[in-house]
């Protein structure tokens, strides 16, 4: 393997190559090119990023205490003419890990280093896939653990790369780390960490980006307001990164700032025309601060992350009128936002759900990467997940990820999964819905089928009869259904008409048992390709809610879910005008003005639902909906601090 560096105009560069490699040995020849004043004697320092250790050198004395190594010249080497080259050669030692040292130094002067200098969209791809490091470094808080993950480790880096990503995405909220103006000094203790975190990454051959991130929202906003200070501020906090950071490598990358937005502003052109500016006083200063920095991959986000075309034309404007072969541009996609939040009866994943991806993928795909400017979705996921994994039904948000991961590979998009702590488990480095990551992993490289549905349900009070599922095989083949690992038999126990599955009724019969309520048994399809899909066998029948009295602030309905399990909820006054949040919709959000809890069976009325536009005295009819397509009618009225409820 080989690190061979990029020229610069000054100071010097290095290049590092293994010549050869065996289990816990290697050979590494260096070439140090001296691109400043002529040098006589000199002395090359460097850290090990993997543990490794130097073993016999030539043309150079080695000297080492701990990971840190400085290899001096010898007689008939010391003197480096401008221009000139000296090389040396040493064995080594390595466990774990060979990584090639991610930082040089000549007499003390930082040398220009880091590996092949990649083009944008090959530094792009071979970023894919790729993870953020979210609610971390980004909290608002004093420290790194405030918003609730761990600190970060150098394991929990291994376990991430352990799962297949190449990429990460460390974002930092620099705002409770900045001194007053006018010089906003960064914290040295601070910056030093967030350099730590990203030298481990980068050892771990890891591709890395890091940005300004929260700080969009807390002062940069304010930017039509108070321009000047917002961008004195801006500029020199990227002067201060630049400079820290030009001695990493290219596998390092610069995002300008997250999430573009903007208060006070006149409207939209001068939003976008402000988020122009910045990602052009961002591109100027990293590019003068020379070194790795004049050539490194730097990203720029259009407003607001969007991939609507009135801010994606703008960036395609503003980055090929910047002349740069070395900017990439970047949007989020949360999806179809009331699918993404499940408001507005946003509940299932249907085709307005998947077009929006498709249309949103497309445009960008037209906008940039046709005509050469590569793309990374810096964040994706759904909305809802901020909160929980189970704001969304778990076969819906199946189809959402199978889909978005495979067309973004098919438009050559870079995606980094957003987590925030709710997908990886940082302490026990395991994923806390293996399916759904299994689904993300294998949209990475092929398509998984799915199905209308992974829930079957049949009423208890009710004869069982056969039931058909529409199967979306995404050019799959059908290979079998499964009770565990005893396979069903065809014909017998379903039948299969294309991409119709039936459940036979002795089949669903045998499978329910006694039929207590819940689920009974659990199926799994299985086809030629990709991740398995489940169904589950539920016995259930209509929910019983029970009369409460409570408050505003802690309003519980007994609820005897009886194996059903809720959807969303309606809510309308008698006159039939909507009731709480989102006034523009009957459908309330889930987990936010509502909430099911099977374990204590109770349906809590949020906070939320009753502090947002409902009034005093006037009867609400709430209408649950259910998986099973069971409703149920109760009925709430707010008079100051005390709320009843009733089923009639």
């Amino acid at each position: 393997m080989a690190d061979e560096a990029a020229a610069a105009e000054a100071g010097c560069k290095v290049g590092y190559t293994v010549t050869g490699q065996w289990q816990g040995g290697f050979k590494a020849d260096v070439a140090v090119t001296n691109l400043g004043a002529a040098v006589d004697g000199w002395k090359l320092s460097w850290e090990w990023p993997s543990g490794q250790q130097t073993g016999n050198a030539w043309n150079a004395k080695i000297t080492e205490s701990d990971d840190q190594v400085t290899a001096t010249n010898v007689a008939q080497n010391a003197k480096i003419a401008p221009q000139a080259t000296v090389k040396f050669g040493f064995m080594g030692t390595w466990d774990h890990a060979n990584t090639a040292p991610l930082s040089f130094s000549l007499n003390g002067v930082t040398c220009v280093h880091g590996g092949k200098q990649l083009t944008a969209m090959e530094h792009t791809a071979a970023m894919q896939p790729g993870w953020n490091l979210g609610n971390t470094l980004d909290s608002t808080g004093p420290d790194e653990t405030s918003w609730g993950n761990p600190r970060i480790t150098e394991a929990l880096l291994d376990n991430v790369k352990a799962q297949g990503f190449k990429s990460v995405r460390i974002p930092v909220t620099w705002s409770a780390h900045l001194g007053q103006g006018p010089d906003y000094t960064i914290e040295a203790d601070y910056l030093a960490r967030v350099k730590e975190v990203v030298r481990w990454a980068l050892a771990r051959d890891l591709y890395v980006m890091i940005n300004i991130h929260h700080d969009s929202w807390q002062w940069m906003w304010k930017m039509p307001t108070e321009h000047d200070r917002v961008l004195d501020q801006f500029d020199k906090m990227w002067v201060q990164l630049a400079g820290a950071f030009t001695e990493f490598g290219p596998k390092l990358t610069f995002e300008s700032w997250n999430e573009p937005q903007f208060t006070g502003s006149t409207g939209k052109p001068q939003e976008i025309a402000l988020n122009a500016e910045l990602n052009a006083s961002f591109h100027d200063i990293v590019r003068r601060s020379g070194g790795n920095n004049a050539t490194r991959l730097l990203v720029l986000p259009t407003l607001h992350t969007s991939t609507d075309k009135e801010y994606v034309d703008p960036l395609v404007e503003q980055i090929r009128g910047l002349n740069d072969p070395n900017l990439i541009a970047t949007v989020h996609s949360y999806g179809y936002w009331p699918f993404s939040a499940n408001v507005a009866g946003g509940t299932r994943y249907d085709a307005t759900v998947e077009q929006h991806l498709t249309d949103s993928f497309d445009r960008v795909y037209d906008s940039f990467i046709a005509r050469g400017i590569p793309v990374i979705l810096g964040e994706y996921g759904l909305l809802g997940f901020d909160r929980h994994t189970g704001t969304i039904e778990q076969g819906e948000k199946l189809k959402f990820f199978e889909y978005i991961g495979y067309y973004a590979r098919t438009k050559k998009i870079t995606t980094m999964l957003w987590d925030n702590g709710q997908h990886f488990d940082r302490n026990a480095f395991q994923w806390k819905d293996p399916e759904l990551f299994a689904h993300i992993k294998s949209s990475w490289t092929i398509r998984s089928a799915t199905a209308y549905t992974d829930q079957v349900f049949t009423a208890k009070p009710s004869p069982i009869t056969a039931r058909t599922i529409k199967l979306n095989l995404n050019g799959t083949s059908f290979t079998g259904l499964y009770n565990g690992n005893i396979a069903l038999t065809r014909d017998r126990d379903y039948t299969l008409n294309g991409d119709q599955l039936t459940l036979t009724a002795s089949a669903l019969t045998r499978l329910s048992g006694s039929r207590n309520y819940g689920t009974n048994a659990v199926l799994t399809a299985r086809f030629s390709q990709g991740v398995p899909w489940r169904f589950y066998v539920i016995t259930y029948d209509t929910p019983v809610l029970s009369n409460a009295t409570g408050t505003p602030e802690k309003f519980e309905i007994p609820t005897n879910f009886r194996g059903d399990q809720l959807a969303t909820m309606e809510a309308k006054y008698d006159d039939g005008t909507f009731a709480g949040p989102h006034e523009w919709t009957a459908f309330k959000e889930y987990d936010v003005a509502f909430a099911p809890n099977y374990t204590d069976r109770l349906t809590t009325l949020k906070a939320e639902f009753f502090k947002k536009n409902l009034k005093d005295d006037q009867r609400v009819t709430l209408t649950f909906h259910f998986w099973s397509g069971a409703k149920v009618n109760y009925y709430v009225t707010k008079s100051g601090s005390a709320v009843t409820g009733t089923t009639a």
